[in-house]
């Protein structure tokens, strides 16, 4: 586990922002070489990548104020404000500030919804189609998500339920450590059930969503070559990234609250739905490209 990978002078460069930056990075040259070969306006991937990341931090952390109602600081609210009006402004300067301000928390599914309404906005802006785009963005949405939970391995965060699994991994110095009295203290309601005190080993559930993330981003990429209809791509990326986050929620530590199902797992059920029903609507719809 190495939370830290590099110390200069003051500064300390955190494995996850690492794998965050290498994320948006290896997203921003795909982007841009598919860019070319569409004949794109050629600022237009650095537009994407950069409202994305902006889209994808505010919505993750206000999907994380929404789940922990009421923890929420004035100088957190204050931050949201900056970064929503600095979004709808398109001022970076604004968005930086809010950033700043802002407190700790990110959450995929609210990533993707910010993300997804930021570039929104900017497609409306430059007057480009919404579906033809996202079929493009597509395989890289979770191809980021991918390298993202890299680095949460190598932080010792968003692990899973503990397990006597031979691959089970503990996380001494994770966030928090996966020892028995967290667990206790942390997740009252994960069953620790034959377990004894002490450190214990846990779902590397980062790497599972690895794994299963790369192999759908390959399939994505390979599929759109075949695709039959505009939007096809993506709405295959949202039945399949729904299906895989609702099953790795079994072994998360997340607490189950609504019909046994955790707060992901609904919005993955809802993702899937609306994944299923833009495969029905998109083929049947007489314009075959409009935002």
């Amino acid at each position: 586990m190495y939370p830290e990978l590099l110390h200069l002078g003051p500064f300390t460069i955190s494995s996850y922002g690492f794998m965050l930056v290498v994320a948006f990075v290896t997203a921003y040259i795909m982007i841009s070489r598919d860019g070319k070969r569409l004949d794109w306006p050629p600022e237009l991937a650095q537009d994407i990548v950069f409202w994305a990341a902006i889209g994808g931090i505010l919505g993750s952390k206000v999907y994380y104020l929404i789940e922990n109602i009421g923890r929420g600081s004035g100088e957190n609210l204050a931050g949201l404000w900056d970064i929503i009006a600095g979004i709808f402004t398109f001022s970076t300067q604004r968005i930086s500030e809010g950033i700043q301000n802002f407190g700790a928390g990110l959450v995929f599914f609210g990533g993707l919804m910010g993300g997804m309404l930021a570039v929104t906005l900017l497609l409306r802006r430059k007057k480009i189609g919404w579906f033809a785009t996202a079929d493009v963005l597509a395989p890289y949405l979770i191809l980021g998500y991918a390298i993202g939970r890299c680095g949460c391995f190598l932080v010792g965060d968003d692990y899973g339920i503990p397990t006597h699994l031979p691959w089970g991994i503990s996380f001494e110095n994770g966030l928090p450590p996966t020892t028995y009295h967290m667990f206790q203290a942390n997740f009252p309601w994960v069953d620790l059930s034959g377990f004894e005190p002490g450190l214990l080993a846990v779902h590397p559930t980062q790497l599972y969503e690895f794994i299963v993330g790369t192999a759908i981003f390959a399939f994505l990429y390979r599929h759109r070559s075949k695709a039959g209809f505009t939007g096809q791509v993506f709405s295959l990326y949202l039945i399949l990234a729904g299906i895989e986050r609702f099953f790795i929620e079994f072994i998360r530590t997340n607490e189950h609250y609504l019909l046994g199902l955790t707060g992901s797992q609904v919005i993955a059920i809802i993702i899937i739905g609306i994944g299923g029903c833009l495969l029905y609507w998109l083929p049947r719809r007489s314009t075959a490209d409009t935002s």
